[in-house]
């Protein structure tokens, strides 16, 4: 069943409903509470069919947009993936993805602030596909099956603070956790709607400036083969994002290097998943 799955309304309130259009969805809170690990287990958008069929179809009225998942056991995250990024950051393309965690608390609205860390001084912005695991996966026995697992794709800003990633010691996780750092959506797009997931444009420009274009075809290690990688060495929860790296056009990656500030407009976007809009805030 192809939809397009998107949570409305406040934070911490937001209700799931399917996007009919621009302006138009069908609520189904009254099918799912929200679209969460349980909904993605028991069936996810298959769930739908029936209500969505009924198409008591309202008109959006100016509410919030979140991400188009609840927060995850964990957001999963490949780097380097694509091959014209490694080379921008002068590192080699990996033989085995590179694997970091980033904290599922950073994961916000596609329209949401996104927020400069305390201390922070190379602020930085990666638009890359998401991938939403759609049922409990683990030691995958094939590549193939990988496509079974997976419920849908949406856009992320993998937004992440250099300095704090690359040179205070540890795990890159360091530098891709601070609060709002992981804008998701606008919506959840089914992979059927999706004709190849390995063509995919993508783009991102800050204050009306292209900064990164891309596509998926340079990526290094496929969705699929992500999936089956990582269900070697984890269990993958229904409702876990993947974040499966980005393009050339980081600001790490200009030459001067070119970093968030706070006033800074990102906008972004992945042909067929929609597009996203930040305003970068200061500390608090």
């Amino acid at each position: 069943m192809t939809v397009h799955l998107m949570r409305i309304g406040a934070p911490g309130a937001e209700k799931p409903v399917v996007r009919v259009d621009d302006t138009h969805y069908i609520d189904v809170s009254d099918v799912t509470p929200d679209f969460d690990e349980r909904f993605f287990a028991q069936g996810g958008a298959a769930l739908l069919a029936g209500r969505v069929a009924e198409g008591d179809v309202r008109e959006f009225a100016g509410e919030r947009i979140g991400a188009p998942i609840a927060r995850p056991h964990q957001i999963l995250c490949i780097g380097l993936n694509y091959s014209d990024h490694a080379a921008e950051t002068g590192q080699a393309v990996p033989d085995e993805p590179i694997l970091f965690t980033k904290s599922p608390n950073t994961l916000v609205g596609p329209y949401d602030d996104v927020r400069i860390p305390r201390g922070s001084t190379k602020t930085d912005w990666e638009v890359e596909l998401g991938i939403v695991i759609g049922k409990r996966t683990s030691y995958l026995d094939s590549v193939e099956e990988a496509k079974d697992a997976i419920a849908g794709y949406c856009v992320v800003n993998d937004v992440s603070e250099r300095a704090f990633q690359m040179e205070r010691g540890g795990q890159w996780s360091k530098g891709k956790s601070a609060e709002t750092f992981n804008p998701a959506g606008p919506w959840l797009v089914t992979p059927d709607e999706i004709p190849d997931v390995r063509d995919l444009g993508m783009w991102l420009d800050v204050n009306g400036t292209r900064r990164q274009t891309g596509t998926t075809k340079t990526m290094v290690f496929d969705p699929y083969f992500i999936v089956h990688h990582l269900s070697q060495f984890m269990v993958l929860e229904p409702g876990d994002l993947i974040n499966t790296g980005t393009p050339p056009g980081v600001g790490m990656g200009f030459d001067p290097q070119i970093w968030l500030q706070p006033g800074d407009v990102m906008e972004l976007g992945i042909d067929g998943l929609g597009r996203q809009r930040q305003q970068v805030l200061g500390p608090r």
